[in-house]
């Protein structure tokens, strides 16, 4: 594994450092890329609080918190390393975040103004590939296997992408290059911020084993307590299990497990031309209840899918929110509009409602989500086309 400013080449050449880590972890120090795809995972740091702190220079270097009010039942949407180091994160308590940190600066959200940024930070990486998978407005998998063009390898496209991010928007963005989504996406976690870390097909396991098994994508706090009472506490556990008892215990995820616990992972970085649907989603490292609390997130995602499709010159007619409980029973609720829209307070106000449907002011939730479906190009001048009498529908997951 490389790190920072450490190149990959496909030759498999590394620095005497890689060499060494590598030989104390008795991984082989050169492997070839042949047959392998290049995948990076770029994450943009702290986005939301970063834009603000680029904008002001008054913030730079102090803990910055994007959320709710703190003087009331606000919510922590986004958090600067600098408020990170005292312990808030998000989806806590904006009240509580002040506890932590009186000199906390907390800033409204301004997704309008992050959709911009967004906008501004994919038409870089468009530069590099056609092939890139949005996941949010400041994250997304990017497959160079095929688009090196004149770079040398996938950690020198990785390396000039970063450059163009930080001379252009005033921003960093930490990247991950391996194999696979899988690894990708740990990988770019992996020396945050402003990390460049690399991953070598040969170095996958020795990469994976010490890491706590939450770190593998789909591992929430759920299945890490039901893998915890198997024993495991680090993918190197997990790969103890054979698959017959992991099939056995957690059924097709099993399998799933099973796979990721080895580095294997064959999803591709999924590119799509027909917008079938938007979606956003928490997962809260603290279960929510308080109804004041749920409706500000919603109000939040609500925003973001707002955006998102007015980016795109879309509107939907269905809207679904999904509801995840502390013992990680999933619910979901959708409703069909009259009309297909973009409107946030629309969205927003559906949602609220569909989230009423639920169990979530009684047992907490452990993730909320929103998404809109049945999308069509342009907005409220097609009422036409939709009957009002469209009903609610219900759905266990």
């Amino acid at each position: 594994m490389s790190s920072g400013s450490d190149s990959e080449s496909d030759s498999g050449s590394e620095s005497d450092a890689d060499a060494d880590a590598d030989a104390a972890s008795r991984i082989p120090a050169v492997m070839s890329w042949d047959g392998y795809r290049r995948i990076l995972h770029c994450d943009m740091d702290c986005f939301y609080a970063a834009v603000h702190m680029r904008d002001d220079p008054s913030l730079r270097d102090r803990p910055v918190v994007v959320g709710g009010n703190p003087d009331g039942r606000g919510v922590v949407a986004a958090a600067s390393y600098e408020a990170r180091r005292y312990g808030i994160h998000s989806a806590m308590p904006a009240a509580q975040a002040r506890r932590l940190c009186a000199d906390t600066v907390f800033l409204t959200p301004d997704f309008s103004r992050y959709r911009v940024e967004s906008r501004a930070i994919f038409d870089i990486y468009r530069l590099f590939t056609p092939v890139i998978q949005p996941l949010s407005l400041d994250e997304a998998y990017l497959d160079v296997t095929e688009h090196l063009g004149d770079f040398d390898s996938a950690t020198a496209v990785a390396r000039e992408i970063r450059r163009r991010v930080r001379d252009e928007r005033g921003l960093t963005v930490s990247v991950g290059v391996a194999p696979n989504k899988l690894v990708a996406k740990i990988a770019s976690d992996h020396d945050k911020p402003d990390g460049l870390t690399v991953v070598k097909p040969s170095q996958i396991p020795g990469f994976l084993a010490g890491l706590p098994v939450r770190r593998l994508h789909g591992v929430g706090p759920a299945g890490e307590r039901a893998l915890g009472e198997l024993g495991v506490a680090t993918v190197a556990d997990l790969r103890l299990l054979t698959l017959d008892r992991l099939l056995d215990r957690f059924g097709h995820w099993g399998r799933t497990l099973y796979d990721f616990a080895r580095g294997i992972d064959h999803r591709e970085v999924r590119v799509e031309h027909v917008r079938k649907s938007l979606s956003t989603e928490r997962t809260f490292e603290t279960d929510i209840r308080q109804e004041s609390a749920i409706d500000e997130i919603l109000d939040a995602m609500a925003t973001e899918i707002s955006d998102s499709l007015r980016a795109r010159s879309l509107s939907g007619c269905t809207v679904t929110v999904k509801a995840r409980y502390p013992d990680f029973t999933t619910v979901t609720r959708s409703h069909t509009l009259p009309a297909p829209t973009a409107d946030r307070e629309t969205i927003s106000a559906c949602a609220r409602e569909l989230v009423r449907a639920t169990d979530a002011s009684t047992r907490s939730v452990r993730l909320l989500g929103i998404g809109m479906s049945n999308l069509v190009m342009g907005g409220v001048e097609q009422l036409a086309l939709f009957s009002s009498d469209d009903t609610a529908r219900g759905a266990e997951a």
